[in-house]
């Protein structure tokens, strides 16, 4: 025990001497917690709408199974093209206003859904909105690695993808318990305060004036001014997981309701949510520790085994154990993915590292919800999700030869 604390007055002192503030060094800061929260309020909104909106669609627009898919595709578009733009605009202007602006867009909005009642004039909104949530969260996402200390990033990306994680389930839990037991006016109303509690927390982030940025992206042009090339082989798997999971959240609620099962489909997301929590203490040792590779096989596996188990649900217990494979397999994975996206990228690139990462996962996301709800019009949904197992052995190939093997080969390294 003296040990350890001698070894951390050393450290402190080693700091000090360097002119690096102990504030800096600390991870759980003030203005790391509240871009956090800022980025899980924002997620909460885009989680509940994406599992209510389909079947708002159905019940209130009287559309068909082919447009549900449509309006998720038609956000995640708009936010994919706003992603590698954010990340040029971050570098060019003030980072509190373009993130400030960004949230009241975004939450005007979330405001307008409340008097939709036409199928085409929501897919306007949906196109606006999209936009606004990729420069939201691509904001957000650089901005906390100003706030995680450098030697930290690893572990501070980790719990930050920990605030997204948490909103994927816990977004889709609260819009179908709403819809279920009120009505899609209370929901669209949920919808309004989760973007203004985002709103109020990035106003409340004080950007650190100590970072400098002049070696990153000012020297860059071209196409490596928008993507960050040594993150694109993990961004290609997470693009294929993304492909997958959009038949996940986008389809549960019409998928239970087929079932018999509307009433429990928002547990769902519960038990992925505690499932997902329960191994989030030990994966982030365990990358630290044993490596990506410990982590990223048996996530696969769990979720590709719970995806398969998902398809052939037609009770209650099967149909909740299958939330529980997916989500320990999810909760190792994602987390995983992202971080080697950061430690795959030079220090000042790892923002721009990031969006590379969430526009493969937001492009995945988007044509996965399209092409599967297309699937599962023409099939059904047990069908649908069958092929989202099989996509998930596909990420699997693409992780051991696109990241695996090349590193291996040392071609890569993080």
């Amino acid at each position: 025990m003296n040990y350890e604390t001698n070894c951390k007055a050393w450290k402190l002192n080693c700091l000090k001497k360097e002119g690096i503030s102990v504030e800096k060094e600390r991870l759980w800061s003030r203005d790391f917690v509240t871009i956090s929260l800022s980025h899980f309020f924002i997620f909460m909104t885009f989680y509940i709408l994406v599992v209510t909106l389909p079947q708002f669609v159905l019940d209130e627009l009287h559309g068909n199974k082919q447009s549900i898919g449509l309006v998720i595709t038609f956000f995640v578009i708009t936010a994919v093209i706003s992603r590698p733009l954010t990340g040029k605009w971050l570098e060019e202007i003030n980072r509190r206003k373009l993130l400030i602006i960004s949230l009241i867009i975004s939450t005007l909005c979330s405001l307008s859904y409340i008097w939709i009642d036409n199928y085409s004039v929501l897919l306007v909104l949906r196109f606006i909105h999209g936009f606004a949530f990729g420069m939201v969260t691509t904001s957000t996402s650089a901005i906390v690695l100003d706030t995680i200390p450098e030697h930290r990033k690893g572990e501070g990306v980790g719990y930050f993808s920990l605030f997204m994680s948490l909103a994927m389930v816990i977004g889709p839990f609260v819009g179908l318990w709403i819809t279920t037991h009120t009505s899609y006016g209370v929901m669209f109303f949920a919808v309004v305060v989760f973007s203004l509690l985002s709103l109020l927390f990035g106003m409340l982030t004080s950007f650190p004036k100590y970072v400098n940025h002049s070696t990153s992206n000012a020297v860059v042009k071209g196409f490596r001014r928008y993507i960050e090339t040594s993150a694109i082989p993990i961004s290609i798997a997470g693009f294929f997981l993304a492909f997958s999971y959009g038949a996940l959240s986008t389809f549960i609620s019409v998928y239970a309701k087929t079932l018999g099962l509307e009433r429990i489909a928002s547990y769902f997301f519960v038990i992925l949510a505690l499932m997902i929590l329960l191994t989030r203490p030990f994966t982030g040792r365990l990358f630290d520790r044993k490596g990506e590779h410990v982590l990223a096989y048996p996530g696969m596996i769990l979720y590709i085994f719970g995806m398969i188990w998902l398809s052939q649900a037609y009770s209650a217990p099967v149909f909740l154990i299958a939330s529980g494979i997916i989500g320990l397999g999810y909760g190792a994975i994602f987390p995983s993915f992202m971080t080697i996206a950061v430690k795959a990228s030079p220090g000042h690139r790892r923002g721009i590292a990031i969006s590379t990462f969430l526009v493969f996962f937001d492009s995945g996301y988007g044509i996965g919800s399209y092409l599967l709800g297309i699937l599962a019009a023409k099939t059904n949904y047990h069908m649908m999700y069958l092929i989202g197992g099989f996509i998930m052995i596909l990420t699997l190939v693409i992780y051991y030869l696109f990241h695996h093997r090349r590193q291996t080969n040392g071609k890569t390294s993080i």
